[in-house]
């Protein structure tokens, strides 16, 4: 079920998922850092080390916030009641030569609502919402190994390569990537 913007959308788990505006984004971002933390803390390498302060994860998703005002990010995030069970974000670049690409970013589920297709539901949600803003082609890494790389193979996206030791995993050990891409056809909106 689709809605439009900032309406709830069923993404799997009974959760609904709704864009943040800069404002929905301000009043959440308790919530989303409350996440961020599960998600480092659990070993999954998003961009922080382990332990994650909470309040570091709070300043962190407020800087957030001009990007969203601005339209170079897009933000949703699957609530349960006040509790953020999941979230994406497609981060849009500036360049005039650029503009019919995102890149895909942050997709984290709380690791309480694993394997109840909430992963698959904000994925297809941000598919969704790139096909609308007129982008063909989406791109992401993701750590080499990871399982999220059986969410986005299972979704068709395309393994370019790994780059070795790209980024710190949480316990601060060098871990390769895997560059992924998907082009976005139209079609998407039907599916």
């Amino acid at each position: 079920m689709r809605r439009s913007r900032g309406c709830p959308v069923s993404a799997g788990g009974g959760a609904a998922v709704i864009r943040l505006d800069k404002a929905r984004l301000l009043r959440s971002a308790g919530a989303l850092a409350d996440l961020l933390t599960d998600t480092v803390n659990g070993g999954a390498s998003v961009g922080f080390l382990a332990p994650l302060d909470r309040a570091e994860a709070v300043a962190w998703w407020e800087e957030r916030a001009a990007d969203v005002a601005a339209g170079r990010l897009a933000v949703w995030a699957a609530h349960d009641g006040d509790r953020v069970l999941g979230t994406v974000s497609l981060a849009f670049p500036a360049k005039p030569n650029s503009r019919h690409r995102a890149e895909l970013v942050k997709l984290m589920v709380h690791r309480d609502a694993r394997g109840r297709g909430l992963g698959r539901g904000l994925l297809t949600t941000a598919e969704r919402a790139a096909a609308e803003a007129g982008v063909t082609l989406l791109h992401l890494d993701t750590e080499t190994g990871s399982p999220a790389e059986r969410l986005y193979r299972s979704a068709g996206w395309t393994a370019i390569g790994a780059i070795p030791d790209y980024a710190a995993s949480p316990d601060g050990e060098l871990r390769p990537t895997t560059i992924y891409y998907k082009h976005v056809p139209a079609t998407a909106l039907t599916r």
